[in-house]
């Protein structure tokens, strides 16, 4: 009875024999995510050092001409390309380049504007009243501060960080879905949650290297590290790159920063 007994109560979820004293692992669960980085200090300011190296002075995608167009075109950018709103926003940038224009121009030419863009609808609901809350509460300016940005009909904490990186030149990271994957398939920053991983990334990067951390990081996920297959192959990090799914067999080595 007390082999049926021990039969009947074994775990599904344990194989194979455990040693005294120590729990059975689990089968058929997920590598646990790593909370730390993956790297040192050093190598994370190699990997930066690459990345300026590449890209001494990257620049966003997003077309704009002052920082009133650039909060527009990073609200009309969620769920979609770059490229899709720069081809919906230059002739409308082009009639209205202001809040007070914005609001001559309503919501209805506004939509007609950007209907080839998603969520475009709500989008153009947004952009007039951001606009109008702009003239009513900010003198028709673009505010630098991060959280009165996210007061705005539309912002978020991602747009947020763009506008007052690009526009202002304070060193921020907004964490898009680039970041986000590569910030965990690197195990650079991993985390949960955007917010978690700009947190750590902010932690982590050399202060010398914040500003344009956030382009550099975007580049490399929207051209080099893919979603679907990364092209380790063409990566000028892959080196030193502690990916568990590289494609290629180029191990992880440290390379001294010049002196």
């Amino acid at each position: 009875m007390e082999r049926g007994k021990n039969h009947m109560t074994k775990s599904p979820a344990t194989t194979g024999k455990s040693k005294p004293g120590k729990p059975a692992k689990p089968v058929g669960k997920a590598a646990k995510r790593p909370t730390r980085s993956r790297y040192s200090r050093e190598e994370i300011a190699a990997i930066f050092e690459r990345f300026k190296a590449q890209r001494p002075e990257p620049k966003g995608e997003l077309e704009h001409v002052n920082a009133y167009t650039l909060l527009v075109a990073v609200v009309l950018s969620a769920q979609a390309t770059d490229v899709g709103v720069n081809k919906a926003t230059r002739e409308l940038f082009r009639l209205a380049d202001t809040p007070q224009k914005m609001l001559a121009l309503g919501e209805d030419k506004v939509r007609d504007h950007i209907k080839t863009i998603g969520l475009y609808r709500n989008k153009a609901k947004n952009v007039i009243a951001l606009s109008r809350r702009l003239i009513e509460d900010f003198g028709g300016e673009v505010p630098r501060d991060r959280d009165t940005l996210t007061t705005l009909p539309g912002v978020g904490r991602k747009t947020a960080n763009v506008v007052v990186s690009m526009a202002f030149g304070q060193p921020t990271i907004a964490v898009d879905t680039h970041i986000f994957r590569i910030a965990n398939r690197l195990g650079l920053a991993p985390g949960k949650t955007p917010d978690e991983v700009e947190a750590k990334l902010e932690k982590i990067i050399p202060a010398e290297y914040l500003y344009h951390a956030h382009h550099w990081l975007i580049l490399h996920g929207r051209y080099t590290c893919v979603a679907r297959k990364p092209r380790c192959e063409a990566c000028i990090i892959a080196d030193l790159c502690k990916a568990p799914d590289k494609t290629c067999d180029v191990p992880a080595t440290i390379v001294p920063l010049p002196a």
